[in-house]
This record gives C-alpha cells, structure tokens and sequence, in this order.
C-alpha cells in the first residue's frame, strides 16, 4: 500500500531486486521525497482541460480563461496534446516555439502570448506534483516583436475612429473617448455606470467590468481606482447621457408589436453604454462594429480598442504634465515595466491631480465638427 491507501504490486526479476526497491520506497517515504509514479501518465490535452475547468470552478477571469483555451485548443494541443504529461521536456518547449514561428499567421506577438499559456500550463502541472523539469519554460529564446506590429495611435486617427464610430454605430463613439482619455479597457468601458461618474470633481470610480453581460472583477488590484480624467472627456460622457440613455425609441408599429408579444424592457442598471435595446453590450456585437469603423477610418486592418489605452499612456508620458509613477497610476498598471514599455516614480498620492492632457487634442476639432453638422 502507498501512503494514500493505493494498492501496488510491482514486479520484480529476483528477490533482491524487490528488497532494493523496498528499501529505497522506504527511505524517500521517510525524507518525504516519495512521488507516486502514476502521476503525470495524462496525456496533456486532459491535463489541459482539467486546468480550464479548475480556473471556471473557481470563477477566474472569464476573458483570461477564454484567451487560455482558445490557445490551448487551437496551437497547443495539436501540438503536443497526444504526449503524455511527464514525458515533456525543455526541449519540447523550444519545439512549440520553433512551430509556431514557422505556422502562418503566428505572428511574434501572438507567439509570445501562446508561450505564456504553455508557461502556465507548466506551472501548474509542477504545482500538481507532475515530474516534469522546473526549467522547462527557462531561457526559451522568443522571436523579437517588431515595433512596427504594434498600431500606435496619433491625436488625428483618434479623432477619425471617433468619427468612423459616430457613423458606424453613435452610441458606441463615447468608447473610443473612455478609453483614449480616460484609459478604461474595454470590459471597463462597457460597465462604467452614471453612478461611477462624479461630474463636479471630473473623476470616474473604476470599480467593475463587464464579460458576458455581467458584472465581473477588474484585471487585476491595481484596475481598482479613483481616476481623475480631462475635461474634454467628461464633456463627452455629458453629450453622450443626455442622447442616449436607455433603449433607443422605436416607431408606434414596433411599440404594438412589442406589447403584443408580451416585451419586457430590460432593467436600468445604470451603465453609460448600452446596446439600442437597452441591454449591456456584448463583445462580439461591438467588435463588429469596432472593425467598421477600424475600416472607414482607414486605420490598419487589426488595430485593437487596447490600442487607445496605450494612446492614453503615451500621452500621458509625454506631455511633460505627469512623472513615469504618476502614469502608472493613472494607467493602472501593475507593474511599472508595462508603463515604461507603452511610452517610457509611485506619486506621493493621486489625489489631487488634475487632467487637462487631452481638451488641447480634440476639444477645437470637435466643436468644429459639431458646428458642421449643425
């Protein structure tokens, strides 16, 4: 019997043999180094699947579990999914890099993110007492990320997102504003409610996100804030609830056939953002909407929302307004080496800062483009 009650019968050449193993199970039960040899027999892709529902069972981000398994199901397993867990090597980790440089469509970035997955996954495979090396995501060499991959925004392409999205879908173009001068990620943006805007002070309380429609916990610690932002951007948020709070109205034959049918309208949770239904937007509803006007702005084919919020940073750093820390905090990251890599000491407090980077970028062009309109 081993030590949790699991019967064993190895089978050995001669007596001695048998005697050898006894005594060495015996002294590695007693210095507590004993490892049970059917651990790590899975083959990966169980392993895989068991660490996916291990993150939903215990409610983890949903964004981040999505990333992981989309990873792991379309690059990972099948590469690798067939071998059996303890058997990897750091060898196998290098091949996983070299395949994925060479598989079209993979490029540095996505590559980088991919081993991050692997990483993971092998942590937590070592955190499950599998025998596999503990260096066997150490000193892999990535592909160089060109600079050129990542979209950097300038003031003019912003203005021409907003635009595009003012076209495209108006209820959205506040979006492009929350995140360009006030840095929110997009599930950040889709939860911000009236509540969470204080209109005197020109702050916005970050206190949740929407995944799925739902509410659901910030990215990390340092997301949780009391962020002062720019006049403009409030002036924004103003326009915006003052056209477009709740569903958007529908003609007297919609109304009658809705009450027909037995429509409830959906209940005011308060966001700033809603679907013309009334309802919180859903991911995959917007990102079409976010690619048309991707399109008619004539930005490059893939540029991110991520890429306002790194617009955000940039400026920040390099108005000459706010020190390195003070960005940071602003841009809530948790780490600084995310601040210093979008544009690169903590500020002795937040309180009280005041934001006016982002009036002087837009505010003239877009009080000349409302007068146009008019």
């Amino acid at each position: 019997m081993d030590p949790n009650g699991k019967p064993r019968r190895p089978m050995f050449d001669s007596w001695q043999d048998a005697r050898d193993h006894l005594d060495e199970t015996r002294v590695a039960l007693r210095n507590e180094t004993w490892t049970d040899p059917d651990i790590g027999n899975q083959k990966l892709k169980s392993i895989a699947d068991q660490f996916i529902e291990r993150r939903k069972k215990r409610k983890k981000n949903d964004n981040t579990t999505d990333t992981y398994e989309t990873h792991l199901r379309v690059h990972i397993t099948p590469f690798a999914g067939n071998r059996i867990a303890k058997s990897l090597k750091r060898r196998d980790t290098m091949a996983l890099v070299d395949h994925l440089i060479e598989k079209p469509g993979v490029g540095a970035t996505y590559t980088h993110q991919i081993f991050k997955t692997w990483r993971i996954l092998m942590n937590y495979m070592i955190d499950d007492d599998i025998p596999i090396p503990a260096n066997i995501c150490s000193r892999i060499e990535l592909p160089e990320i060109d600079d050129k991959d990542e979209v950097a925004l300038s003031p003019e392409e912003v203005g021409a997102l907003a635009a595009a999205m003012r076209e495209v879908e108006p209820r959205y173009e506040v979006l492009v504003w929350l995140a360009a001068c006030g840095g929110l990620r997009e599930g950040e943006a889709f939860g911000l409610k009236e509540t969470s805007v204080n209109w005197a002070d020109g702050l916005l309380y970050i206190e949740e996100q929407r995944q799925r429609r739902q509410a659901a916990k910030l990215k990390t610690k340092a997301s949780y804030a009391i962020l002062p932002v720019d006049r403009f951007l409030m002036q924004r948020l103003a326009a915006h609830v003052s056209c477009f709070r709740g569903p958007a109205p529908v003609s007297k034959v919609a109304a009658q056939k809705r009450r027909r049918r037995g429509y409830l309208p959906p209940p005011d949770e308060g966001l700033i953002v809603t679907n013309r239904a009334g309802r919180p937007l859903y991911r995959q509803h917007f990102n079409d909407k976010w690619r048309a006007a991707v399109e008619l702005a004539g930005l490059p084919e893939g540029t991110r929302f991520h890429a306002l919020k790194k617009f955000y940073t940039s400026r920040l750093g390099t108005s000459g307004t706010h020190d390195p820390k003070t960005v940071q905090a602003l841009s809530r990251h948790a780490r600084f080496e995310e601040t210093w890599n979008t544009y690169a000491k903590l500020p002795v407090a937040v309180q009280g800062v005041k934001v006016s980077t982002f009036s002087g970028l837009f505010a003239q062009s877009f009080e000349t483009g409302e007068r146009t309109t008019r």
